[in-house]
């Protein structure tokens, strides 16, 4: 920017303004209020601060002859108050300008809609440098969040006030809460799921893997979003996700109908027992997730061991497949999960 303009390149007019004013006790014209406007506002422009504006402008009121000096400075509050109408509507301007930049340039990251060339070359101005590995973490809590809300600025101000010199970017997207870090900075990203689980009344955060390039924002946006879509499915605890712990899941998902056929063809029988399959998922989910222990099984279902060993004969009564012989149960009661069965249709 170039050297900061004299006072009477910036005042041009002001002071034989405030002489005419003060020597008719007029108030200022709606053209001389135009032009102050106009001044602050290319005063913001350029980049000059306002407080040496306004000492600029008291300073050259003071050497304004008057007999009144009542009268002078009603006209020096007209057109101070003036000047900073229009400084300030410029930088209320600049900063919707600035905001529109930036979501749009965060709906282009997230859903890699831009040249990645011109993409990089926007996220340096948004502290990011895509040649590098990155990794995302979103956030999503019991409400939708968006820019400007209590929970999202309590949640910017301590990670940005602990990490500031980081290249890191903060954003909302679609109601959830995102942080995009660099992906050797772990750290940042779990600083941010701290942050975000207490901020959004035990909310949850997933973070995807970390991916090279500009492509590579997508990649993990996309596979934190996954994680929290199949730990909602999957009814997974935790407030902490990490898209790495649960590959397996989208692997397994992938070919639908061989999911569905798996489902039905083992767990199907199910169906035939007193009081319905669920039941006896709901077993087999315990005993799975506790490990294959039968004494933590039954504790976690608030049944005797007895009783357990009960259900789990009548499982391979049904189904023909012994749970100890765990590999084909278990992918098909994930699956099951990952459906919604038996209430959802196939």
């Amino acid at each position: 920017m170039a050297d900061r303009e004299a006072p009477q390149d910036r005042l041009g007019g002001y002071a034989d303004m405030l002489r005419d004013a003060s020597a008719t006790g007029r108030r200022l014209t709606r053209a001389e209020l135009d032009s102050r406007r106009g001044e602050g506002q290319r005063a913001a422009e350029d980049g000059l601060p306002l407080r040496g504006l306004i000492r600029d402008h008291l300073a050259a009121a003071q050497n304004v002859p008057t007999r009144s000096p009542a009268l002078l400075l009603a006209a020096v509050e007209q057109a101070v108050d003036a000047f900073v109408e229009g400084y300030e509507r410029s930088q209320r301007q600049a900063v919707r300008q600035e905001e529109a930049a930036r979501r749009e340039f965060i709906d282009d990251l997230l859903y890699g809609r831009s040249g990645l060339g011109m993409l990089a070359e926007r996220a340096e101005r948004f502290g990011l440098r895509l040649s590098q590995a990155h990794a995302v973490a979103v956030a999503a809590g019991p409400e939708p969040y968006g820019d400007g809300y209590p929970v999202a600025r309590r949640i910017e101000e301590a990670v940005l006030g602990r990490f500031g010199n980081r290249q890191i970017l903060l954003a909302t997207k679609d109601g959830s809460l995102i942080c995009v870090a660099p992906g050797d900075q772990p750290d940042v990203l779990a600083y941010f799921a701290k942050q975000a689980h207490a901020a959004t009344d035990g909310g949850r955060v997933a973070v995807g893997r970390s991916h090279p390039g500009p492509g590579g924002v997508v990649h993990s946006y996309e596979e934190a979003l996954n994680a929290l879509d199949i730990a909602e499915r999957m009814g997974l605890e935790g407030p902490l996700l990490h898209a790495s712990d649960l590959l397996v899941y989208p692997v397994l998902s992938r070919d639908r109908q061989v999911m569905v056929d798996l489902v039905e063809s083992v767990l199907g029988p199910l169906r035939q027992a007193r009081g319905g399959p669920q039941p006896l998922l709901d077993t087999l989910t315990a005993y799975f997730d506790s490990g294959c222990v039968a004494t933590e099984t039954a504790r976690r279902l608030s049944l005797s061991v007895r009783a357990l060993t009960y259900r789990l004969g009548r499982l391979h009564a049904l189904t023909g497949a012994d749970p100890a012989d765990r590999y084909t149960l278990q992918t098909a009661v994930i699956g099951s999960r990952l459906l919604g069965w038996p209430d959802a249709t196939a």
